[in-house]
């Protein structure tokens, strides 16, 4: 699953992280509640602090749900009835408080997807280009029905491209959503997955190289 964590304490953040990560989600963090509303629309859940440092993360909440159904789970230090209670009524799906057990937040989260899934909000996301199928949630590919293995970072990067299939995609957007922050110290690394992706993909029309600028998965149903 695609997680959206909003948390400004870099320690909470980078724990966090790496628990979701070991129990195969994809984790994008932000600091800011401005970032929440910016990268909402390629996730499927975000995790909420409210004590973001631009924004109160309940103004957040109430902005996302103006445009937005995706599956919130507040997770904050601020355990006042009053702030609990607002954070329900304005759409939250599930409000923890920290200091929270790990294995309880994951639970919190397979429960939120239960209820989701159960009302026909969470749909498989498979995206088709010719004879490749991605498969973002199983995070399988196939080529010619043939199952294609992939490293993590390789898939990583397919995914963010097949999620935005026939739409360029820059090579800063790229690096920031697959590797985080430090992007520029990464960026050859970056070529060396994208050599041996399209190696193991054997479609190379599939991955075009946008020169000056990114890469653009192919467009659906060709």
């Amino acid at each position: 699953m695609q997680i959206l964590l909003a948390e400004d304490d870099d320690g909470v953040a980078a724990a966090l992280v790496e628990v979701l990560y070991d129990h195969g989600h994809v984790t994008r963090r932000v600091r800011y509640g401005r970032d929440v509303l910016t990268y909402h629309r390629s996730s499927d859940l975000l995790l909420l602090d409210l004590g973001l440092p631009d924004t109160d993360g309940l103004d957040v909440l109430r902005a996302l749900r103006a445009v937005s159904d995706m599956s919130v789970v507040v997770l904050t230090a601020r355990g006042d009835e009053r702030s609990v209670v607002r954070g329900l009524r304005l759409g939250a799906d599930d409000y923890l408080v920290k200091p929270v057990r790990l294995a309880e937040l994951l639970a919190r989260i397979d429960a939120v997807t239960r209820r989701t899934a159960a009302k026909g909000g969470l749909t498989v996301r498979t995206v088709r280009a010719g004879d490749v199928e991605v498969d973002l949630d199983a995070r399988r590919v196939r080529v010619g029905g043939a199952e294609v293995e992939l490293t993590t970072k390789e898939f990583d990067i397919l995914a963010v491209l097949a999620g935005r299939a026939g739409t360029a995609v820059s090579r800063e957007q790229l690096l920031d959503e697959v590797w985080g922050d430090a992007y520029h110290s990464v960026s050859r690394s970056l070529d060396v997955h994208l050599t041996q992706l399209r190696a193991k993909l054997a479609r190379p029309e599939l991955l075009t190289t946008i020169r000056g600028f990114g890469y653009r998965f192919g467009d659906l149903g060709n």
